[in-house]
């Protein structure tokens, strides 16, 4: 399973590459990445028909195991999924833009 730093995700993100976060719904709300879906981890194997068909899709969570987990799941689905390092937490803690609500 591949992982990307935060720079990788805002070139995919301007590029309009798909992004799942996998954390539960009371999390997202709090504070996710502008654009991003959510699939909670425990629904993504339910759901995967949802994921976007892309080239890479991108998988975050809050600070990397649970979506390197969800890129693996992807990954055994024929997706071409990448890990994003450190998380929201990384994203929020670099002074970046974030979505509340859900």
């Amino acid at each position: 399973m591949q992982e990307v730093d935060l720079a990788a995700l805002d070139a995919a993100l301007a590029a309009g590459a798909p992004v799942i976060d996998v954390r539960e719904a009371d999390e997202y709300a709090r504070g996710h990445v502008p654009g991003v879906r959510l699939i909670p981890l425990g629904e993504l194997v339910s759901r995967i028909d949802e994921v976007p068909a892309a080239p890479t899709v991108f998988v975050i969570c809050a600070m990397g195991g649970r979506s390197a987990q969800g890129a693996s799941l992807l990954g055994a689905a024929g997706i071409n999924a990448v890990n994003v390092a450190g998380g929201t937490d990384a994203w929020i803690s670099s002074g970046r833009s974030v979505e509340s609500g859900v």
